[in-house]
């Protein structure tokens, strides 16, 4: 008899969340390995194509997928309760969940996935729920927290932490044998606007604020064939927007993202692209710009974080002005719309006396691109998150939550301060 797994992306706990083509890739890419193997089931609680939503125009999709999620006021928690801002869950509400138990209580395993090491509580709340209306299922838990924060993960009571990408003592618990070539399994969703893709795990620089390096590895790229396999998946079931989770898509361009880029034009695929993970402004060039503006790429995010060349030769030494202007003029001039290339600023790093952040801000303005502050996480492991500890008990995830930290570094006067200046500028290039 097969097993019967149950797939679960928790609510998130934070002071802010927003539906920014967020999916559980990894868990369903993890479950697609397993297909046939096993019966799923999937309860999402970010999903926000769940009949909850039907008719709640507030909850409505903008014009590429991105939306609201329900939210609920809650009190702050212990360690935050110095940050004036209010604390919330986001997601579906709890109660349909249970109701999901009552009716589907006999799964022999479930697995659970989370992204950021501070939205453990929305873990927490599952694995106790779980716990109660599924005594016999073993709880799986995977993703960047539990690789990240490995310690800390183990003590909230699943059966098995799965770090990485090692899947070897997983399909041993399962008693399956994982076949890695499948695609992530999207059947799970009855209807979904939105998608995800990654054609490369890791990342070829090691700046000194990210985790892909400790996560991922060195730049990889993925079997081709897999990447279009799950294109031609999502485009058949309808989906219309899919975003790439890669963290270096630019990379060796011509072995990866070219052929995938000439698949999708072959094939007449009708999807908006989207990257909000950021490209690097270093690999960009005037062919490829025009070869994904004609493939359907909508939305250009692109890593910045500092005009600095200082900042940027302590950090990692990854983009630099004269390589985003030039990024910035080839996607202007094969289409893009201006309005939907943005540029990524860190906001709150502890090395910001380096970074000129007025400055950047102003040149990224400059540039005729909106601008985004990307508040700092200090993330355990890493070098600046480990320079943290002098200002936070680095141990407890919660204070890597970046609405938090950039407050505690520079106070909540000059946080909105500068928040301040890019939404005015932003504000402005709309005009």
């Amino acid at each position: 008899m097969k097993p019967k797994i149950l797939l679960i992306n928790p609510p998130i706990y934070d002071f802010a969340a927003y539906d920014f083509w967020l999916k559980p890739y990894g868990m369903l890419s993890v479950a697609g390995f397993y297909e046939g193997q096993a019966d799923f089931a999937l309860f999402d609680y970010l999903d926000r194509s769940h009949s909850f939503y039907d008719n709640k125009k507030i909850f409505a999709s903008d014009g590429f997928g991105k939306g609201r999620f329900f939210e609920q006021k809650i009190p702050n928690p212990p360690q935050l309760q110095n940050i004036p801002r209010f604390w919330r869950r986001y997601g579906l509400p709890r109660n349909i969940f249970f109701d999901f138990l009552w009716k589907n209580n006999s799964f022999d395993f479930v697995f659970i996935q989370t992204v950021m090491t501070y939205w453990y509580p929305g873990v927490k709340e599952v694995i106790e729920d779980v716990r109660r209306f599924c005594q016999g299922a073993k709880i799986i838990l995977g993703g960047g927290y539990a690789t990240l924060c490995p310690r800390h993960a183990a003590g909230l009571g699943a059966d098995m932490i799965v770090y990485g990408k090692e899947f070897g003592e997983l399909s041993q618990m399962l008693g399956l044998k994982a076949d890695t070539s499948k695609p992530a399994l999207w059947s799970m969703y009855k209807s979904t606007q939105v998608g995800a893709l990654k054609l490369a795990d890791g990342c070829p620089f090691e700046c000194s604020y990210c985790s892909v390096a400790k996560v991922y590895g060195k730049f990889k790229p993925r079997p081709l064939q897999r990447g279009f396999n799950e294109t031609e998946l999502l485009n058949g079931m309808g989906v219309t927007n899919v975003a790439f989770y890669d963290d270096a898509l630019l990379h060796k361009s011509e072995d990866v993202l070219i052929p995938f880029l000439d698949f999708v034009l072959r094939k007449n695929i009708k999807i908006n692209f989207h990257t909000p993970n950021a490209m690097n402004a270093r690999f960009a060039n005037k062919e490829l710009a025009e070869l994904m503006v004609r493939a359907g790429f909508k939305t250009f995010f692109l890593g910045f974080e500092s005009l600095s060349a200082d900042w940027h030769n302590v950090t990692g030494s990854k983009v630099y002005s004269e390589e985003l202007a030039a990024a910035v003029s080839f996607l202007k001039s094969a289409g893009a719309n201006p309005n939907n290339i943005t540029a990524y600023n860190i906001l709150g790093h502890p090395k910001g006396n380096l970074q000129q952040l007025e400055e950047t801000i102003a040149f990224v303005n400059s540039l005729g691109i909106r601008g985004m502050l990307a508040d700092f996480s200090p993330i355990p492991g890493t070098p600046d998150g480990e320079y943290c500890r002098k200002w936070i008990d680095l141990d407890e995830p919660l204070f890597h939550n970046k609405a938090a930290f950039p407050i505690i570094l520079l106070g909540f006067d000059e946080y909105n301060r500068f928040k301040n200046i890019q939404r005015s500028l932003n504000r402005n290039l709309s005009k």
